[in-house]
């Protein structure tokens, strides 16, 4: 007979066999990304009494006071501990100071006067002085307050993970369940993986993956006063994962983005499990995410708030990877085909206005430009032009990563699966583009040819020669010259034009589209 045990997997009990495997409870995790592995503490520290409370803006872990955990095993919270409650706690108020979930019947005697609380302190009071309007309230800040609650102030626990969220409750909120959970013990009891044939233990957490909600964005309304810096947050996590650059004792960055302008939209207090984007310097564009409270900053503006997962966040070390889920996921259709832009829209309940009914054609420009404002408003307008129009590329990173990054910020790939550059002029076999550069640009020899140049091939003119960042593709082989009509040191290769033929139609100081399509 095979023996169980019972692992913890983001938040779900989970029954497995004795020597299962992490790949094999997550067989669809890249290789790549890594998971937060808990291991219970030893002995009788092991079993603690924290619980993690589930709301609708968030999960958090709360460390229950000394004295009481009846409330929750026995009391009149007990219920929420089931997989399917029957009394949900609605949100009946918030403020700056606290916010308060209810109501319940229970037995205490409220001291009638007002107690001193911390931030991050949990509390039992009522309302009216009444037990039978009991609520639960967690205080945002440092406070003084009568909260109906007994003697000695009716503390019942302390957040201690998840202190951002209660600043996201708002009306129509509730705590829809809570679930007991072992804390880990020490961090030499917790640490990152990616093996796959790590072999699960009795007791253990998994944190596979971050969920977060970005600022504005919620099931009831959407707000877009921080669309367009949340939309760079967006673009900068669309493949759904975090590179960590740089794990601090604060926060981690992303700065796959760096050097990105974004507009400073939200300043506020970065508390654990925020995000924000930098708005300047030479960091700006990088996306960070806090795991210890600090003051706000000019430099940066609030772009969201995770929800799920800030054990791993806390874990993670430098060049580590992980899986993070953003709701709302983008709403970009540049770059689609118009007939593949229908079904987006439809399966995200937006509404489209085409210039054009064509399914072929190809979207060049979307309004409004964001994802919360389209989801706000519910309608998008689409302009679109014929694929033949449109010329798919490869590009070679792996041989010219920097120009390669200059090439898609100068004909926008950088921001979305679309871009354009117009065509300066054609002779013989050669196509001209002028894409605008900044002149601070500084483009470094890199990938030059060294014997012949293969008809087809991208190439970027680099720093040596007086027509730096001009682009060009020659539609034959060539062994003096590059893509660009410069000797071989002033070119520098960045990939190939798949379908040049489209070329041929192009007039002087057109646009031409082009699309990024993988090696």
């Amino acid at each position: 007979m095979l023996n169980m045990i019972q692992i913890d997997l983001d938040g779900q009990r989970v029954d497995i066999e004795e020597g299962t495997t992490l790949g094999a409870i997550l067989p669809e995790r890249p290789s790549d990304c890594s998971v937060a592995i808990i291991r219970p503490g030893e002995g009788e520290s092991a079993v603690t009494g924290n619980v993690r409370i589930y709301t609708s803006a968030g999960e958090i872990i709360v460390e229950i006071a000394e004295g009481a955990s009846d409330l929750f095993s026995s009391g009149p919270l007990s219920d929420l501990l089931s997989d399917k409650p029957k009394n949900l706690l609605n949100l009946k108020w918030t403020d700056r100071q606290a916010a308060s979930f209810g109501t319940f019947s229970s037995d205490f005697i409220p001291e009638k006067k007002p107690h001193s609380y911390e931030r991050g302190d949990v509390i039992l009071g009522c309302g009216g002085y009444d037990p039978k309007n009991s609520h639960i309230t967690f205080s945002k800040m440092r406070h003084s307050a009568d909260h109906g609650a007994a003697a000695g102030g009716g503390l019942i626990g302390r957040v201690v993970t998840g202190k951002g969220i209660p600043n996201h409750w708002s009306a129509g909120d509730k705590i829809k369940n809570i679930e007991k959970v072992i804390s880990r013990a020490d961090i030499s009891n917790s640490f990152t993986t990616t093996d796959a044939d790590f072999v699960l233990e009795d007791g253990m957490q998994i944190i596979s993956y971050v969920r977060a909600v970005a600022e504005g964005y919620s099931d009831r309304d959407v707000n877009t006063a921080t669309a367009e810096s949340v939309e760079h947050l967006l673009l900068s996590l669309s493949n759904n994962i975090f590179q960590v650059g740089l794990a601090t004792s604060t926060h981690i960055k992303d700065d796959r983005m760096k050097m990105t302008d974004v507009p400073s939209e939200l300043k506020k207090s970065r508390l654990e499990g925020t995000i924000t984007a930098r708005t300047s310097g030479k960091s700006r564009g990088n996306i960070y995410i806090y795991t210890n409270d600090i003051p706000g900053s000019p430099a940066h503006t609030v772009v969201g708030q995770v929800e799920h997962g800030i054990e791993l966040v806390k874990l993670v070390s430098d060049n580590e990877k992980f899986n993070i889920q953003i709701t709302p996921r983008q709403f970009d259709l540049l770059g689609i085909a118009t007939g593949r832009a229908k079904e987006i829209a439809k399966e995200r309940g937006i509404k489209l206005s085409i210039d054009n009914d064509d399914n072929d054609r190809v979207v060049i420009k979307q309004s409004p430009a964001t994802t919360l404002e389209v989801l706000a408003a519910g309608i998008a307008e689409l302009k679109t032009v014929p694929l033949s129009n449109v010329v798919d590329i490869r590009l070679s990173d792996d041989s010219a990563p920097n120009t390669c990054k200059i090439f898609r910020e100068v004909t926008g790939l950088k921001w979305h699966k679309i871009g354009g550059m117009p065509l300066l002029f054609n002779f013989e076999d050669v196509f001209l583009f002028n894409p605008k550069i900044d002149r601070k640009t500084k483009i470094n020899l890199e990938n030059t040819p060294t014997d012949i140049v293969p008809a087809n091939i991208l190439a970027m003119t680099n720093d040596s020669r007086k027509g730096t960042g001009l682009v060009g593709v020659r539609t034959s082989d060539n062994s003096e010259f590059g893509p660009t009509s410069e000797p071989f040191e002033g070119t520098n290769i960045i990939g190939e034009i798949i379908d040049v033929n489209k070329l041929d139609s192009l007039k002087e100081g057109e646009l031409i589209y082009i699309r990024e399509v993988p090696l």
